[in-house]
């Protein structure tokens, strides 16, 4: 796994086991952590490995500091005879290419399977290109139907929509508020439009995917659970014949997705999006099941490793408060409240870095917790946020669990 942030997420930073500068002195310690990893080493790309009864394991390389997704197919049959559905598809890159030639392949994985190679339906979990890349490839060459929720896949129509324009002037003050130097602004405005860079056109038609729909896949019904924050509308596959949950980038194993915010909504909360999924989540599944994520291995374990999402947003939130407290900050002045490794000054970490930190900010802002103003230094607007420190008090007794009488709590 990546030692550097990427898109779709970071390393977990270390939850303190000691009380300290990143907790109240009494809060409560991270509890033991554990997960289990029982299905083995992942398959090589052009693989197939079966993890459950008609559900196979697939991986793609990614051009990217995280350098793989988990790809997942399963026993289906239609009306022209059986197939696979596959589950998220991979980036369009000469490599992924290759590895999908190999597993389709008369001779390939998939071609001795009873099943045979014929890929029956597409369905994609949300709409980055690592998750959607080679589903128009894929959907075209098989003549079957892309499988999204509404947003996901109007999100991703839009954003291809960019290739080859300027960069907006809106996005341009969105990231000088936030503090980054010309010399960021002019590598964002060089990078502006490549979103559709690792993305074959999408089909001009979709089957939507809502919260709570049920199908069956073969033998089996699957089930439709809706997550936010990290994309506008994830969906998550459960199968409770077999215990699975195919979780997409919504629970991965030892990266914290990326939640951010983007110039298209500035006053945007996708952190209060993703903590009110995951704890939906984890109030309506069972902790036996076998979870696939998009990256690193298959695992049990769902409700630590949810507590534990939880938690080190919690703890960021914490170190935040402390940061504002201290006086105002622009968004690329609290990185080091948020993150353990150090932020490059350009290029997409600093994007990432921004987005996260404007999500961390942009929620303290929605609870009443921080206030934002806009002003000016050395001819630039910039953006600062402080949190009061009447407000820090109150939000420290509430952490330790006293009672605080103040209304605005």
């Amino acid at each position: 796994m990546p030692e550097a942030p990427t898109s779709d997420g970071r390393p977990d930073e270390a939850l303190p086991s000691q009380p300290g500068l990143d907790t109240p002195s009494d809060a409560p310690h991270a509890p033991p952590y554990a997960l289990q990893y029982p299905c083995g080493e992942a398959p090589a790309p052009g693989q197939v490995r079966e993890i459950a009864p008609g559900v196979l394991w697939l991986r793609m390389p990614l051009p990217f500091a995280l350098n793989h997704i988990n790809l997942w197919a399963i026993a289906d049959e239609d009306d022209q005879g059986p197939g696979w559905a596959i589950v998220d598809t991979g980036t369009k890159t000469a490599e992924s290419l290759a590895a999908w030639r190999a597993l389709i392949a008369d001779d390939g994985p998939l071609a001795a399977t009873p099943q045979g190679a014929r890929i029956t339906r597409i369905l994609c979990t949300h709409m980055h290109p690592d998750h959607v890349g080679m589903a128009g490839w894929l959907a075209r060459k098989f003549q079957c139907r892309l499988w999204m929720t509404r947003l996901e896949y109007l999100t991703c129509r839009t954003l291809v929509a960019d290739t080859g324009r300027e960069a907006p002037d809106d996005a341009i003050r969105f990231y000088r508020l936030a503090g980054w130097p010309e010399d960021a602004i002019d590598v964002y405005r060089a990078r502006f439009g490549g979103f559709g860079k690792y993305l074959h056109a999408l089909p001009d038609s979709f089957r939507r995917l809502s919260d709570g729909d049920s199908f069956t896949i073969g033998a089996h019904v699957w089930r439709v659970i809706v997550g936010r924050g990290h994309s506008p509308e994830h969906a998550c596959l459960l199968c409770e014949d077999l215990d699975l949950l195919i979780s997409g980038d919504q629970v991965l194993p030892r990266i914290s997705s990326n939640v951010s915010v983007f110039p298209t909504e500035p006053d945007a909360d996708p952190l209060a999006d993703w903590l009110t999924s995951l704890a939906q989540l984890r109030a309506a599944l069972g902790d036996q099941l076998l979870v696939l994520p998009a990256h690193g291995e298959p695992f049990r374990g769902l409700h630590a490793r949810i507590d534990r999402l939880i938690g080190g947003h919690q703890i960021g939130l914490t170190r935040l408060r402390r940061s504002l407290a201290a006086g105002p900050k622009r968004a690329i002045d609290v990185f080091g409240a948020l993150f353990a490794r150090p932020i490059d000054g350009k290029g997409d970490l600093l994007g990432m870095a921004t987005g996260e930190s404007l999500a961390h900010i942009n929620h303290l802002v929605a609870r009443g917790e921080a206030s934002c103003e806009t002003g000016v230094k050395a001819a630039t607007r910039l953006r600062c946020c402080n949190v009061p420190a009447s407000r820090l008090r109150c939000w420290t007794r509430r952490w330790r669990g006293s009672r605080c009488s103040s209304t605005r709590c």
